[in-house]
């Protein structure tokens, strides 16, 4: 008896000193970009879904922008077509966008809101597609090397950047208490498709949206400096100089410029979140104990 009351004291507390951070939170707007190792562990994904439906019951926002790029691996490998990579983005020919459109539209997008919804939420699945949620256009690669006077323009195919986002559609679904679950697949002025970033379509969901706060959930502790230690807490000025001095670099480069173009364009802060930590989001929301890289305008004091 006194064991299940010692247990029943210490949730008690837990929730107490949550009160001040969900106070902070409630009516505000999150853009959750969720990917990584947090979609292939079921006990991740269960996790996640329910922190997602918590969030909504204390009268926080959630939109969830979802990856699944491993899940498009897989299937490209079993159909036989090759992948390649150009700075952290996946060439996509005709044959490539099919594929993407069916996994992430389809199996990944529906499997994630199947799970938010048997957790209690009111999850709704939309592609880019969907009302033109998203709307691109072609993104176009350039590269030079020192030998080269003029830059080189790489085709990546059906890649695309987002022009546009419709925040009517989202703006109703988040009034009338569902939780938006977006796969990041755009549509151009001519109806064509654009498989793009997730970490980017995230990050342009969360400014159109002015929200709060943008969190990317990946597969790593957090941003590293050469040492192999996490950043914990830095201002966009800093960001601007890792990425000069080499510190950021490759697959990393898309996640960082997404988060910095977000509080640059008016969302309060981002964060790269470490999805392998079981409620990671809701650590990050409403304790003082981080589990990723803070990105502001000012550095987070210590």
């Amino acid at each position: 008896m006194t064991l299940e009351r010692d247990a029943a004291a210490q949730v008690a507390k837990v929730l107490s000193e949550a009160l001040p951070y969900i106070r902070r939170f409630v009516g505000k707007t999150l853009v959750i970009k969720y990917g990584g190792n947090a979609m292939e562990s079921e006990e991740l994904k269960q996790g996640f879904a329910r922190d997602i439906v918590l969030m909504k019951a204390v009268g926080i926002n959630p939109v969830v922008v979802h990856g699944g790029g491993p899940q498009i691996g897989d299937l490209l490998k079993r159909l036989s077509i090759e992948s390649h990579f150009i700075d952290g983005m996946r060439v996509t020919d005709t044959a490539t966008m099919d594929v993407v459109e069916m996994v992430l539209g389809g199996q990944v997008n529906k499997s994630i809101v199947n799970l938010i919804n048997q957790h209690g939420g009111s999850a709704i699945g939309l592609t880019g597609k969907d009302a033109c949620l998203i709307r691109a256009r072609k993104l176009k690669v350039s590269r030079q090397t020192p030998e080269m006077t003029q830059p080189e323009i790489i085709d990546i195919g059906h890649v695309g950047e987002v022009t546009g986002v419709n925040t009517d559609l989202l703006n109703m679904l988040v009034k009338g208490d569902f939780i938006p679950v977006i796969a990041p697949i755009g549509v151009g002025p001519d109806g064509e498709s654009y498989n793009i970033n997730a970490d980017l379509v995230a990050g342009k969901v969360a400014e159109a949206l002015k929200a709060e706060k943008l969190m990317l959930l990946t597969n790593i502790a957090g941003l590293m400096d050469k040492d192999g230690k996490v950043l914990t807490g830095l201002s966009t000025s800093q960001v601007d100089a890792l990425i000069a001095d080499g510190t950021i670099y490759g697959g990393m480069l898309p996640k960082i410029r997404c988060a910095l173009d977000a509080v640059q364009g008016g969302v309060g802060s981002a964060i790269i979140v470490d999805g392998r930590v079981p409620n990671a989001v809701l650590l990050e929301l409403f304790t003082d104990t981080g589990v990723g890289t803070l990105i502001t305008n000012q550095v987070r004091e210590a």
